[in-house]
């Protein structure tokens, strides 16, 4: 027996054979975001498994570079045997293959690849939303459609930065504060980006206790942060039965590239209004939220591999989605200002910051900072109008945006 054979053959079957620097600074970077959401909370329910999944797709077999995982196949970093660039793998994608020869993340992806993992979740996502505040006061729609400027000024600055349409619309969702319409629109238009936008779209979405309230007091003035806004009136239950319909029937036939999730929040959202159907609301906001979110954060993050995702075009992604996120605050912020000259007081333009979708995220920050000037001032309910309607908004623009690029 040959002691240093044994133990360069060992070497060899090891994953430091093939460790570069790449993976090290991938796995840094997985252990950063695994701080950030476990000791800081930051969006831990989806963060954890990005940043895990990150540090599995960075593991590499011993007598390769490949990922342990195979998810390298589906950002065309490294081809099977079998399937080849000449094939197009983004538009005749061999699901069998996959299923029969892909790892572990390569199935899991699937459910990105095809969007079906983004629409389960608004399934969800529409059965823990309570539309009342919307329907209430009609004049939130206005505001959440004001906070989705910041998709379209991204956008622009995206596409004189050199990416083509589809990764300019792809990252300009960002904007929205939306992690699953930003995964839904960058699967389909710029499956190459999806790591570095996923995780941008969500870091973002987890920073809004920080980002919002220096812009809301730099916008706004002291007399304008303590208007104390009247309650709203009550909604009927036939209201909240119908809203989901109509909004469907009405977006839908407009722009049906927008049905699969729109039409699933509607869904979603129905389940829980209609009274006969609580159980299937409830398994929607929970069992089933819960079961997704674990698939689609370490799928999501499993496409970070580092001689991908390191790169100037990472950086870039991550400046232009706070640029749009800050332009979607001042949007709001701004429309907020004008309602509250047009309605001579009554309205308090610290909502408008609440129309980014990151529900309810945004609506909470509004209401914080408003009791920080008028400790009696409960703004919640009046800012999660905009909030709900920033869901809505964000969703038609990613549509809107899917239907120009795609075709």
């Amino acid at each position: 027996m040959n002691i240093g054979e044994t133990l360069k053959e060992l070497w060899g079957t090891s994953g430091f054979a093939n460790f570069t620097w790449q993976h090290i600074v991938m796995i840094i970077i997985a252990c950063v975001l695994l701080y950030l959401a476990i000791k800081k909370k930051f969006e831990p329910l989806l963060l954890v498994g990005i940043a895990f999944g990150i540090l599995l797709t960075n593991l590499t077999l011993g007598n390769t570079s490949e990922s342990i995982f195979h998810a390298n196949w589906w950002t065309g970093a490294g081809y099977p045997d079998g399937i080849s660039p000449a094939m197009d793998l983004e538009k005749h994608i061999n699901y069998g293959y996959i299923l029969q020869n892909g790892g572990l993340l390569d199935i899991l992806y699937i459910g990105v690849k095809t969007g079906v993992y983004p629409c389960l979740i608004f399934i969800g996502v529409g059965a823990m939303t309570d539309f009342e505040p919307l329907i209430s006061n009609p004049k939130s729609l206005l505001l959440g459609a004001a906070a989705q400027g910041g998709i379209y000024i991204v956008f622009f600055f995206a596409c004189m930065m050199g990416f083509n349409g589809g990764e300019a619309a792809s990252i300009s969702i960002i904007a929205g504060a939306d992690g699953p319409t930003a995964i839904w629109l960058t699967k389909s238009l710029a499956p190459d980006l999806l790591a570095p936008i996923a995780v941008a779209a969500y870091s973002y979405m987890a920073l809004i206790p920080l980002i919002q309230p220096p812009l809301m007091k730099a916008l706004t003035t002291p007399k304008e942060r303590i208007v104390m806004m009247k309650p709203a009136r009550p909604v009927t239950k036939r209201e909240k039965i119908l809203f989901p319909i109509i909004v469907t029937l009405l977006t839908c036939l407009v722009l049906p590239s927008v049905a699969p999730l729109l039409g699933c929040l509607m869904f979603g959202n129905l389940l829980r209004e209609t009274g006969v159907t609580a159980r299937l609301s409830d398994t929607a906001s929970n069992a089933l939220m819960n079961i997704v979110t674990l698939f689609l954060g370490i799928s999501v993050g499993a496409t970070a591999i580092g001689t991908n995702f390191l790169s100037l075009k990472t950086l870039e992604i991550i400046a232009l989605g706070l640029a749009g996120f800050i332009f979607a605050t001042i949007c709001g912020l701004l429309l907020g200002k004008l309602l509250y000259i047009l309605s001579r007081g009554k309205i308090n333009p610290l909502i408008g910051s609440a129309g980014v979708s990151a529900v309810p995220m945004a609506a909470r920050v509004s209401n914080q900072v408003g009791l920080k000037y008028n400790s009696s001032n409960y703004l919640l309910m009046h800012a999660m109008g905009p909030n709900v309607a920033g869901v809505i908004g964000s969703a038609v623009a990613a549509g809107f945006l899917m239907a120009v690029f795609s075709a």
